[in-house]
């Protein structure tokens, strides 16, 4: 089966879940009509379906290959590349001033589901190049700008981040790649980076490097870091292209999925080194690399949606076409289709609540980078500001530890025929797998949420969302609509559940921070469920606001009574758990 973007699952979650109508409402988005987000989607769509979805088999069997210090993508790949910049794809986020189309994040926010659904392994490239382009406009000098800018924009030119290197793994302070000052403002760097997606390519004819490196008199650590755009190839004054720097892809990685996805060591300086054009100032490429990192979670937490929701949709149709057994309560006739059968059903319920709750988070946390950014009132913005930085773990780390759940799921109702390679149940298991350690482990993301956004302000955005969800809860109480189960009971509990745990956590970071730190995961996960719970539950009553059916209400009430019921255990695993794992020493004897 092919792909087709669930758009108005979809928009039901950006408007009223991620809270977009209300914000375009308030003034937040300028001039943007939001009457031009369906068609946006819907064209998404299309182009997904009938051009990306295709290959998504082909990538994933043939793969790619180097030689030559030159990597050729599946066969393709480097049309359908084309077409999607032609037709403005990559585009469309980016500033006007630069040739962008200038629209919302969470319009591309929701596109980047969609080719992430289609084609993961595609979808991954233009997925950095966002993120370059966001480094280079906050920290980028005015004259690399003019002439980086509007070629990574239109997607002529394609970005990578270059961070990791063999001996230092996520601990990026660890890093010895080297920059040397040049007498004419430019930098040489000599190194190796190891992990770099689509680090060498043959769909665009120039590739932006963003490379982090040290300076001889640096600080240790990250303090002592900088950042550098380093071009595959330099740029002539008139813009056309000159020599080929001293940057090359020196091997790619054999990996469990993401076959198409060229995954490249790159080596810096076997001729003299290569040259590179300091990002920001010396010294800070942290903070620039952290504005490439922050977008860059947010898309992996949408790849993370996307694999789970083409797994989903796969699964729900081979349900309805095998057939096996006799369901409860029919005798005649052949076997039924196991769709019938009710354990069946509750896989694929699991499934779609999981997939609907993890998009909701992510388009939510798009919103508010949109109107941290966009908002005419600096209060509103500070605090969207404080909203986005607390929920981009979250959706980082929930949706893509759901990508891999929905994708083994998926296996599991094909049966052995799930573990067979033809049906391509088996791909999105593979391809999910990296998503929760690329772009910062979710064990990294976990402690960032409870050390620095539960820590901030003394929880102050913390308690602002739970109020919000409470307010929520109590509409679903009062609708007495008897669809929604015991779905306000439900998530009543589990808010009780996250506040409890939040004061405990913050009480332990400041007298016991080993004791809070065992918790962080289980944390996260009680946050995510209990946050997906109300955002779901509010979808819901603006879907039965708006005359549909009961199906939203329907499934907020599964994921209340299926899923956020796991709030209370999540809670004792953060308050009750800590000894076992700090006095794990006594049993993990090597």
């Amino acid at each position: 089966m092919t792909y087709r973007a669930p758009i108005d699952d979809m928009l039901l979650a950006l408007n009223h879940g991620a809270g977009l109508k209300a914000a375009l409402a308030a003034g937040h988005y300028g001039d943007y009509d939001g009457d031009m987000t369906a068609a946006i989607l819907e064209e998404a769509g299309k182009f997904a379906t009938d051009v990306l979805a295709p290959l998504n088999r082909v990538g994933d069997t043939h793969g790619i290959k180097l030689e030559a210090g030159k990597v050729t993508t599946a066969p393709g790949w480097p049309d359908a590349y084309r077409r999607w910049t032609e037709a403005g794809w990559n585009a469309v986020s980016g500033s006007e001033a630069w040739g962008g189309q200038g629209l919302p994040l969470a319009i591309n926010a929701a596109c980047t589901e969609i080719w992430s659904a289609s084609n993961v392994a595609f979808g991954l490239c233009p997925l950095l190049t966002a993120s370059a382009i966001e480094a280079l406009e906050a920290h980028g000098s005015d004259e690399l700008k003019r002439i980086y800018l509007a070629k990574l924009i239109s997607g002529a030119w394609t970005g990578t981040m270059q961070l990791t290197e063999p001996q230092a793994g996520s601990d990026v302070g660890a890093l010895r790649s080297r920059a040397e000052r040049a007498g004419d403002g430019s930098y040489r760097l000599t190194g190796t980076k190891i992990f770099i997606t689509y680090g060498e390519h043959d769909m665009t004819d120039n590739i932006v490097h963003f490379v982090l490196a040290r300076l001889p008199d640096a600080p240790a650590g990250t303090k002592g870091i900088s950042l550098f755009l380093v071009p595959k190839f330099l740029v002539n004054a008139d813009g056309s292209l000159g020599a080929r720097n001293d940057i090359f892809a020196s091997s790619v990685e054999h990996k469990l999925g993401m076959h198409a996805s060229p995954t490249c060591t790159m080596t810096m300086g076997d001729k003299g080194g290569a040259i590179g054009y300091l990002i920001g100032e010396e010294n800070r490429g942290m903070t620039c690399m952290f504005t490439m990192m922050n977008q860059a979670r947010l898309g992996v937490g949408l790849e993370g949606v996307g694999v789970a929701d083409r797994a989903y949709q796969q699964a729900l149709a081979f349900s309805h076409e095998r057939r096996q057994g006799k369901a409860v309560g029919h005798k005649d006739g052949g076997p039924d289709p196991i769709f019938a059968h009710p354990d069946i059903r509750r896989m694929l319920m699991q499934m779609r609540a999981l997939t609907a709750a993890a998009r909701t988070i992510c388009y939510a946390t798009a919103v508010a980078i949109d109107v941290s950014h966009r908002a005419p009132d600096a209060g509103v913005r500070a605090a969207a500001a404080a909203r986005a930085a607390l929920l981009t773990p979250i959706a980082k780390a929930f949706s893509t530890d759901v990508g891999n759940e929905v994708s083994a799921l998926g296996v599991q109702v094909h049966g052995g025929m799930g573990f067979i390679e033809e049906t391509g149940a088996a791909q999105y298991i593979r391809d999910a797998r990296i998503t929760t350690i690329y772009e910062g482990t979710n064990g990294i993301q976990s402690i960032d949420l409870v050390t620095r956004k539960l820590a901030a302000q003394g929880g102050a955005a913390v308690f602002a969302l739970l109020d919000e969800l409470a307010k929520t809860v109590a509409e679903v109480e009062q609708s007495n609509d008897p669809a929604f189960g015991t779905t306000a009971a439900k998530l009543t509990e589990a808010l009780g559940a996250l506040d409890r745990a939040s004061r405990w956590l913050l009480e332990r970071l400041a007298s016991a921070p080993g004791d809070a730190l065992a918790g962080t995961t289980p944390y996260l996960r009680l946050f995510s469920v209990t946050v997906g719970g109300g955002l779901l539950a509010r979808e819901a009553l603006a879907a039965r606001g708006a005359g549909h059916d009961r199906r939203y209400a329907l499934l907020a009430r599964f994921f209340a009574e299926n899923i956020a019921v796991q709030a209370g255990g999540l809670e004792r695993s953060v308050t009750e758990g800590a000894a076992a794992v700090t006095d794990a020493e006594a049993v993990l004897v090597a």
